[in-house]
């Protein structure tokens, strides 16, 4: 396998190459040299104006449905919606049927997508069998190659269940995921509560239920000295509280979804089933003050929740459809779209550096000699998103028809490479 890519601009804070235009030339999946004029009759030549590289992105959250749900996302269409949208590395949430909950659930995982696009690293279930009940067996999960200990979309309830899970991490310094939803306030709430679920004569969730598990783990976090990061957070005070706890010196990160740094619950004036999500879309307040997180760097990195759903799961009156949205092949456009102020090296640092540095992972390096693990990109290309630029199995995204900025033009993961057409 020969790849060259064509006068690229490098952006790798850390390395001496930093915002160099250079050639790379890759063989077998290695970084054989980067250079000037480089030719190689045999590569695959990637080119384009105004490309650039970096190390390959990682996103902290995705549900690719493998094994049970086959019918919505499978770990090969998982794994080409990951390198579609430009991540080489996916974490894979526990919500399959039967659950991620045990060694050979973890090794089924990786034996099927060993040598991929994208590396897929499995969550392991922190409860067994999802239901908060009993811890799983977490050691030997993170022995067989769980990266990271969480319920998933079945955020864990009892206090006590929790403290016990982030005593038991302590052993082997791993983390624990949670996605902050006190599921016994309005358990029936179908929005964000406020004047639009009042106008729309829909229950509602409020911000509360989502603040008062941060306020408990936090606590929980601190009393253990135990790592927690929190995913798809969705309110000011959130916000707040978290950074209020990283002065505190507790080992606490959080992730932010593309679709709460851009969409509001305003947009659910047309009852759109593809905008319901959990944790709900929220005010434009509370947008604003996600998006003033992640320019200040509160926010530690991006989380895609991307979460396949087929045509009924959606297609029903508001009330019955699933939660949830497809992200990964739409992320990148959405964010710099949206977030047109944030640096685009901050915001390669957030798909990078940061999440791996999260959950204790190996750094790919951007040098001659290193394995390639990189993502070749346009950032500044508009384009209209549309059904054709989907990979996953399921279509279930709102941004279909909308203008995003920044394109994915190809992934390089070692010996497997995928570009985009």
């Amino acid at each position: 396998m020969h790849i060259l890519l064509k006068n690229v601009k490098i952006i790798a804070p850390s390395s001496p190459l930093h915002r160099q235009q250079k050639d790379i030339s890759i063989q077998n999946g290695i970084i054989q040299q980067v250079g000037s004029n480089l030719e190689d009759a045999r590569a695959t030549v990637i080119s384009g104006n105004n490309l650039h590289v970096s190390a390959g992105w990682m996103d902290v959250f995705a549900h690719f449905c493998d094994p049970g749900q086959e019918h919505k996302e499978d770990l090969q269409s998982g794994i080409k919606a990951a390198a579609t949208g430009g991540y080489t590395t996916v974490m894979v949430v526990p919500n399959t049927q039967p659950a991620l909950h045990t060694k050979p659930q973890i090794e089924y995982v990786l034996s099927r997508t060993r040598h991929s696009a994208a590396t897929v690293l499995p969550i392991g279930a922190a409860t067994k069998n999802l239901e908060g009940a009993g811890l799983a067996e977490m050691y030997e999960m993170q022995q067989a190659g769980a990266v990271a200990f969480s319920d998933g979309f079945k955020p864990l309830q009892s206090p006590g269940l929790m403290l016990k899970a982030l005593q038991y991490i302590k052993a082997f310094d791993g983390t624990l995921i949670q996605l902050p939803d006190d599921q016994s306030i309005s358990a029936h709430g179908l929005m964000h509560e406020g004047i639009y679920s009042t106008q729309l004569g829909m229950p509602g969730k409020p911000a509360l239920a989502e603040e008062l598990i941060i306020q408990r783990d936090l606590e929980l976090a601190k009393y253990t000295d135990s790592r927690i990061h929190f995913t798809g957070i969705s309110t000011r005070k959130s916000v707040e509280l978290i950074a209020a706890a990283k002065a505190d010196g507790i080992k606490v990160t959080c992730s932010v979804t593309p679709y709460h740094l851009s969409l509001t619950d305003a947009q659910l004036i047309n009852y759109d089933t593809h905008l319901k999500v959990n944790p709900p879309l929220r005010s434009a307040d509370d947008v604003k003050a996600l998006q003033e997180a992640v320019l200040h760097g509160i926010i530690d990195c991006i989380a895609t929740h991307h979460t396949p759903q087929d045509w009924d799961a959606k297609q029903v009156e508001f009330e019955y459809a699933k939660n949830g949205m497809i992200g990964l092949e739409s992320a990148f456009g959405v964010l710099r779209q949206y977030l047109p102020q944030l640096p685009l090296e901050q915001l390669i640092n957030m798909l990078t550096t940061q999440p791996r540095k999260i959950f204790g992972l190996p750094q790919p390096a951007l040098q001659e000699g290193a394995a390639a693990n990189l993502t070749v990109f346009d950032p500044e290309t508009s384009w209209q998103f549309t059904k054709a630029h989907i990979a996953s199995r399921s279509k279930n995204s709102a941004y279909i028809g909308e203008q995003l900025k920044g394109k994915v033009h190809a992934t390089v993961n070692g010996p497997v490479f995928h570009i985009n057409n």
